[in-house]
């Protein structure tokens, strides 16, 4: 199999014009990918993505940028001043932000004494090296967390106070939704134009959906978030780049708006969420969105026998056999989850021999 494959499975994905087998997108955690890496002896990412056949590799401008502390208990300063710790959850660990940088600002003028990031804090030189060192590959930039205004201004104000300032419209929240978006599209639109054109997918997210429904109105979307994530998409497709957003939960009535917008790909699928039945997408946006994700980490992975796993798999296969669809996991599988179903999944898709 050439190496080319890759990227031309992907395109013709998103084109639903059939391929050799569907694309794979992994997603883990760092205990379950260092499962991974000791089930196939390898000890990088990239030795990993090669084993189980995933389709993507990303690349990321090089931080060049004010000190961010490391303190000696283990926690680290973001690139906002907010402040993470590692939390044990028994089986491994997650970083959570402790310390919230906004959280009792009130004031638009308070604003002034903080530091915020800039896209000039990045060495943007080995962009192109690195795409040429994926070539073959469908080559992405970003991150779930790249643009995210709910998630990425709550780990600096609050998830309370996010969601209040959302439905206040606060003046504190609008300034910090405009500087975050002014500084991801800067830093973007730099990695865009050092590509020369060798990206194929920016990956962005916002999480719109709780498990039973939208978190927030769709009219509020369309006030307040729509006018930054339309230039952001516009933005991207003007470099011949497809967008591709990252969203939990039940989204289904978000997606129209998403399309309308002129989405590519949406990325988790959370089937187990309200609504989110995939049967359902497929019949209701066939051929007008990309689908990525959609192999539960809630029930079929981590409890299911690998019967459900493949079961699932087949059914997707059917459903997408011309494309619109990217096979992977809701979210980072969970650490506990069997290894025996993450290579069920991967092998019912054809990815692993």
């Amino acid at each position: 199999m050439s190496i080319d494959s890759h990227k031309k499975r992907v395109y013709d994905c998103l084109a639903y014009k059939g391929y050799d087998r569907i694309p794979i997108k992994h997603c883990g955690t760092n205990e379950i990918d260092a499962e991974l890496f000791k089930y196939f002896g390898v000890n990088d990412n990239d030795g990993m993505l090669e084993k189980i056949g995933d389709d993507f590799r990303g690349v990321s401008p090089i931080y060049k940028g004010p000190e961010l502390k490391k303190y000696p208990d283990g926690s680290w300063e973001g690139e906002w001043g907010e402040r993470y710790k590692n939390v044990d959850f028994g089986k491994g660990v997650y970083p959570e932000a402790f310390f919230l940088p906004f959280k009792d600002v009130t004031d638009v003028s308070e604003l002034n004494k903080f530091r915020f990031p800039s896209a000039d804090w990045f060495d943007y030189s080995t962009i192109k090296d690195q795409c040429n060192k994926y070539a073959g590959y469908a080559v992405t930039f970003g991150s779930p967390g790249f643009l995210d205004f709910m998630n990425g201004i709550a780990r600096c104000r609050g998830v309370e106070k996010v969601l209040y300032d959302i439905a206040d419209e606060d003046p504190v929240f609008l300034e910090l939704m405009e500087k975050r978006f002014r500084y991801h599209y800067e830093k973007c639109e730099k990695v865009l134009k050092a590509a020369g054109g060798l990206i194929d997918i920016v990956h962005i997210g916002e999480d719109l959906g709780s498990q039973n429904g939208p978190i927030i109105n769709p009219e509020i979307f369309d006030k307040l978030f729509k006018p930054r994530f339309k230039p952001f998409f516009d933005m991207v497709h003007k470099y011949n780049v497809k967008v591709m957003m990252h969203s939990c939960g039940s989204v289904r009535k978000m997606i129209p708006r998403l399309i309308d917008m002129g989405l590519d790909i949406l990325d988790v699928v959370q089937v187990d969420a309200a609504n989110m039945d995939i049967k359902e997408l497929h019949k209701e946006f066939y051929h007008n969105i990309c689908f990525c994700g959609s192999i539960s980490v809630q029930s079929t992975l981590p409890f299911g026998k690998k019967e459900d796993v493949i079961k699932e798999v087949l059914l997707r296969l059917e459903l997408f056999k011309d494309g619109g669809l990217i096979l992977g996991p809701t979210h980072a599988i969970q650490a506990g989850t069997p290894i025996e179903n993450i290579l069920a999944m991967y092998r019912a898709a054809g990815s692993l021999k």
